[in-house]
């Protein structure tokens, strides 16, 4: 009987079967630099200064939630003599220095705020005309309540399936989003260059998504170096094609409220770090899955050739990726959908409306996004298994003779 049955016995959480200690040397010789190199750079391009734009784009600092307590109707503003179209509420303050205090919010016309009735639990701006003047104005409703049940439902149905696993997932969510709200957008916001910025911030929640969510393995460090070089194409391709077609980021309103607001904010920097930071999170679904392929085909077949075990993989791949990208587009089609509305409802031309700025710049983030996926998964693949066949070799080297 061959000696083989006691070489591919799991490793620590199952996924470092035996992998000699020459290919965790080169692994490390290749992770270590890049996880400096990313450390070096949230030095470098720490935020400073952060742009004080509230001023310039005229936004409400100054905002307090309040419950709708009565509505009444009232004539519009100018059409005193006219039918009363337009609505009246008084609202109490729950919020601020003047809480529990009774004021009176116009509405206009119904619908413009359909969404207040009696009883709403609504968001006041509040705006100090004057010294002792002041004016409250509707901003929104509170929503508060119904998302944080969403996330607790989604927090314990991840708990649930994942458990151990679906904390530390968790964790690494709170850690990814705390990246971007305190490095990212500061970054930018103190001037930094955004693409720069992006890559550094992706490259920072990848190490600590990845690391936390699937161990410190060869298995997780085998996606970790695939979505690494996908991301690297993804950004070169997006610089190249965003320049060749000239977009210039001022497509959206809130984009030309910043430019207005500070020309020193790079708004085409800030598209090309959209794309990437948009990438990462499909990416890092496609090059797991295709690391987890490559283990489990070869823990299946121990004795499987890596030419045999690639291929295996990449047929994995294939189907993984077709559903994987289509998501994405129909992600994109689905966020841009009233656009599109509106431009057949104008009876504007096909080739007009996805060659536009607004459209293009979707159109674009999509196919480059797409190409990035789609190599992760050779790359990653071509990654997996040549670990995994450093560790059949070395399980067939120190298996004990017949």
């Amino acid at each position: 009987m061959h000696g083989h049955s006691h070489s591919h016995s799991h490793g620590p959480g199952g996924h470092g079967d035996h992998v000699p200690a020459r290919t965790k040397r080169l692994l490390t010789l290749v992770t270590v630099p890049l996880i400096l190199l990313t450390v070096v750079g949230f030095v470098l391009l720490r935020p400073t200064d952060r742009l004080d734009l509230s001023e310039a784009i005229q936004l409400p600092t100054d905002l307090y939630n309040a419950t709708v307590t009565s509505i009444n109707a009232v004539p519009c503003p100018g059409l005193e003599d006219e039918a009363p179209d337009c609505r009246q509420a008084e609202i109490r303050l729950t919020q601020g220095e003047n809480e529990g205090d009774i004021v009176t919010l116009d509405l206009g016309d119904p619908n413009a705020v359909r969404v207040v009735e009696e009883g709403s639990k609504i968001v006041v701006a509040r705006t100090e005309i004057e010294p002792g003047i002041v004016d409250y104005s509707f901003s929104d409703v509170q929503r508060g309540v119904p998302m944080t049940m969403l996330a607790l439902i989604f927090a314990a149905v991840v708990i649930a399936l994942g458990r151990w696993r679906g904390v530390a997932a968790l964790v690494g969510i709170g850690v990814s989003l705390a990246i971007l709200v305190q490095f990212v957008l500061p970054a930018i916001l103190s001037g930094r260059n955004p693409l720069a910025v992006s890559l550094v911030g992706s490259s920072a929640v990848m190490f600590i998504a990845l690391y936390m969510s699937h161990g410190i393995n060869v298995r997780t460090t085998s996606a970790m170096l695939g979505t690494l070089a996908s991301l690297a194409i993804t950004a070169l391709l997006a610089l190249t094609f965003v320049e060749l077609a000239q977009l210039t980021g001022f497509a959206s309103e809130e984009a030309t409220y910043i430019q207005v607001a500070s020309a020193s904010i790079n708004l085409q920097g800030i598209l090309l770090g959209g794309i990437i930071i948009g990438s990462l999170g499909v990416l890092d679904d496609v090059t797991v899955t295709q690391a987890s392929a490559v283990w489990e085909l070869h823990q299946a077949n121990p004795a499987m050739g890596a030419a045999a075990l690639y291929r295996s993989a990449i047929r994995i791949g294939r189907d993984h990726i077709a559903s994987t990208v289509n998501t994405l587009v129909l992600c994109y089609a689905g966020a841009a959908l009233p656009l599109l509305i509106l431009f057949t409802l104008a009876e504007s031309r096909l080739g007009d409306v996805l060659t536009g700025e607004v459209v293009a710049e979707e159109v674009i983030r999509t196919l480059v996004g797409s190409i990035g996926l789609v190599a992760s998964v050779p790359i990653t693949t071509a990654l997996a298994v040549l670990v995994v066949g450093g560790s059949r070799k070395h399980a067939e080297e120190t298996a004990p003779a017949e």
